[in-house]
C-alpha cells in the first residue's frame, strides 16, 4: 500500500524553522498501530492523520511515543495541506474527539487560523515535588491545565536559561511543563515546552498550549490580542486572540517534503 505524506514547517514563515509535521490524509482510518508505527518512523513531534466525512475532516494525532488529544501545529500543518489542495477554499471544518468542532480560515496573505477551546489554568493548592526539582530554576508561580503544569517566572532570562530533569518531570505524566514569563521585546509573552512523557524532549512550537497560554497573559496583561513566541532551537510564532470560551491560534505554514510511504 502506498500512502502520500507531508511535511509542513509550522509558525513559521521560513523553511527549517517553527515545528515540523507530518500529515497523512486517507479515504479510511488506518489501524491504530500503522498509524502509530508510522508516527514513530517519522520521529517528528506529531503525525497528524485525517480521514474526511462529508464535508468535514476528521483528525487524530500521533506523538513518537503515542497519540495524543489535541495537538495544534499539526493541526495548522493539516489544515496547509488541505487549504494547498483546495486553494479556491478559504475555510474548513475539522473535527476531534476530544476538541470537538474546529472552524480554520485562512486569510488571502496565508496566516492560517484555527479556533480552540479557551484552557485556562487553575491554580494549584500543592506544586508536586518533580515538578521543581524537574526544573533548575524554581518558578514563581505554578498552574495546572487538562494538558500541563504551568511554571510562571519573572523574566524571560529564566525562562530561556531554564534546563530541565527529565528524569523527574517524566514522573508527572500524562501532564507534560510548559515555562513562561511576559516579553520585553516585541512578542507578549515567551515559553517552552517540555514533554518527556509524551514527547520525548522539548518540544519546538506547541499550538495546544497556548490555548491555555494566551487566556492567562491576557488577564494578567488586560488585552484580548497577543503575540507569543516559543523559544526553543528552532522557534515559533503564534498570533492569540482570547474571545470568552474560544481563543483562537493563528501562524504561517511552509512545506518542507511531499512523498510517498510504502507499507
Amino acid at each position: 500500500m502506498k500512502i502520500k505524506i507531508d511535511i509542513i514547517d509550522a509558525f513559521t514563515d521560513t523553511r527549517f524553522s517553527g515545528n515540523s509535521a507530518a500529515v497523512v490524509i486517507t479515504d479510511t482510518w488506518l489501524d491504530d498501530d500503522l498509524m502509530q508505527s508510522i508516527a514513530s518512523e517519522n520521529n517528528l513531534s506529531e503525525t497528524a492523520f485525517l480521514v474526511k466525512h462529508d464535508e468535514q475532516y476528521h483528525i487524530r494525532w500521533f506523538s513518537v511515543l503515542t497519540e495524543i488529544d489535541f495537538c495544534g501545529h499539526a493541526t495548522l500543518a493539516a489544515s496547509y495541506v488541505i487549504f494547498s489542495s483546495f486553494p479556491e477554499r478559504t475555510s474548513i471544518s475539522l473535527y476531534a474527539k476530544a476538541v470537538g468542532n474546529m472552524v480554520i480560515e485562512k486569510s488571502p496573505d496565508g496566516r492560517i487560523k484555527m479556533d480552540f477551546p479557551n484552557r485556562m489554568p487553575q491554580r494549584l493548592e500543592t506544586v508536586p515535588e518533580q515538578l521543581l526539582l524537574g526544573l533548575s530554576i524554581r518558578p514563581t508561580n505554578v498552574l495546572k491545565s487538562a494538558q500541563a503544569y504551568f511554571a510562571i517566572y519573572d523574566n524571560e532570562e529564566d525562562v530561556l536559561a531554564v534546563t530541565q530533569d527529565k528524569t523527574q518531570l517524566m514522573q508527572l505524566g500524562p501532564l507534560d511543563v510548559v515555562v513562561t514569563a511576559l516579553s520585553h521585546g516585541k512578542y507578549d509573552f515567551i515559553s517552552r515546552y517540555f514533554w518527556p512523557a509524551n514527547g520525548g524532549d522539548e518540544d519546538p512550537v506547541t499550538g495546544s498550549i497556548h490555548t491555555g497560554l494566551a487566556p492567562y497573559w491576557a488577564q494578567q496583561l488586560g488585552k484580548t490580542s497577543l503575540v507569543a513566541y516559543q523559544a526553543s532551537k528552532r522557534g515559533g510564532v503564534l498570533y492569540c486572540e482570547v474571545e470568552g470560551e474560544r481563543v483562537f491560534i493563528s501562524g504561517y505554514a511552509v512545506k518542507y517534503l511531499e512523498g510517498i510511504i510504502e507499507v
